[in-house]
Formats: C-alpha cells, sequence, structure tokens
C-alpha cells in the first residue's frame, strides 16, 4: 500500500514522549503523510518531523467537539503556531442533530479561518448520525471550504464503516478528501477503505498493516 495514505497516529490520554517519538521514527522510517496527536506535543512532533517531509497533524475540539467556537479557533491558531500542518477538528455533533447548521458552518469556517496554510479536515463521527445527518455534516464541511472529511475519532461507539465512507464520498465527490479512521487494524480493512473512497486512512497499527 502506499504508505502516503497514512497518518501514523498516537492520540490516547497516556501517550508518553518516548511513545511520541517513536511514532515520528516510524513515520520517518515508512514515509507516512503525518503523524497525528492532540496539541501539547504538536511542537515536539514538528521538530522530531522537520525537514523529513512527514507532516504535523494536531487534533482539536477532540474528542467530543461540544467546547465554544472560540476555543477551538484558539485552539488551532496555537497548533498551527507549534507547528501543525494539518488540523483535524471535530464537529459540534450536538448542534448538528438540533438541525443547527449555522452554528456548525461557522465553527468549522471559525477554525478554517485561522488555519492559515494548514489543511483542515473534519470528522462528523459517523457512528452518532444517521444517513441524513452525515450527509448534511458533509455539505457543511464543503460549504465551509474544508479540505477533507473524516469518519470518526476513534473515540466513540465505533469507528469507520466503508459504507460510511462510500456515502461521504459520494457526498463531497472528487472535490474534497476522504478520511476513514478508528478501527482500521489490518491491511484488508484498509484496502476496503479505499476501495469505498477514502484518500487518507488514521490509524495506530500503521507499522502492522504496511509490513
Amino acid at each position: 500500500m502506499d504508505t502516503k495514505l497514512f497518518d501514523h497516529t498516537i492520540l490516547k490520554a497516556d501517550a508518553t514522549k518516548e511513545a511520541v517519538k517513536k511514532i515520528c521514527d516510524e513515520a520517518k522510517e515508512y514515509g507516512f503523510m503525518s503523524v497525528c496527536v492532540n496539541s501539547f506535543y504538536t511542537a515536539y512532533v514538528a521538530e522530531q518531523l522537520k525537514g523529513t517531509g512527514v507532516k504535523t497533524c494536531t487534533v482539536v475540539g477532540f474528542p467530543l467537539g461540544q467546547m465554544s467556537t472560540r476555543a477551538k479557533a484558539a485552539e488551532t491558531a496555537i497548533a498551527v503556531e507549534d507547528g501543525a500542518e494539518e488540523i483535524d477538528m471535530v464537529i459540534n455533533v450536538g448542534a448538528l442533530k438540533d438541525k443547527l447548521y449555522d452554528v456548525v458552518l461557522t465553527d468549522i469556517k471559525e477554525v478554517k479561518k485561522v488555519c492559515g496554510n494548514a489543511m483542515l479536515k473534519v470528522i462528523i463521527e459517523t457512528c452518532l448520525l444517521t444517513d441524513e445527518e452525515k450527509i448534511k455534516a458533509c455539505e457543511l464541511a464543503k460549504e465551509a471550504e474544508a479540505d477533507y472529511v473524516k469518519t470518526s475519532t476513534g473515540f466513540s461507539v465505533a469507528g469507520a464503516r466503508t459504507e460510511d465512507v462510500a456515502l461521504m464520498r459520494k457526498t463531497v465527490g472528487n472535490e474534497m478528501g476522504v478520511k476513514a479512521s478508528g478501527g482500521i487494524r489490518d491491511r484488508e480493512t484498509a484496502m476496503a477503505m479505499v476501495n469505498a473512497g477514502a484518500s487518507r486512512l488514521g490509524t495506530s497499527a500503521t507499522v502492522a498493516i504496511c509490513r
């Protein structure tokens, strides 16, 4: 598999500096697209990956998405300042379910505004949504000019499903990327996600899949 499909991910609460360095070293060895971390490690990862071609990816509003838009924008601005080249933000799922579409749209737009040159991926948490809500979330992300829509945080009740990836791809067309994440632990699952329309995969099992 093309190693550039992968965001090599470490997001657990007990992630140590040593563990993060191991992920960075593996990403450099295999040539993954990015290393995805919580914002505390952004500057450290950016330094570890400097000049390697592997990008620094930081999650924002993670994993629940129900913090204020100002908080998400501030977190994004700090992450970019610390060296993040990609931002994976979580939408306000409750607001989407309440049909407060202006709130969700503004949430994404305000984060996009402070991204600068950093790529923005919008996590819609598919396992909590109906198909209608998944479509609406993708449409809002597209309207806000995000670069990607992403299935899951990996911290909710379920992760990525091929049906959701296919629906997301159908909704956004070829103008946006689709990232599948959550529960991708083997090559067979990874390939199924790509065949369904994923252009990026987020997983902590990246090395095992590529081997």
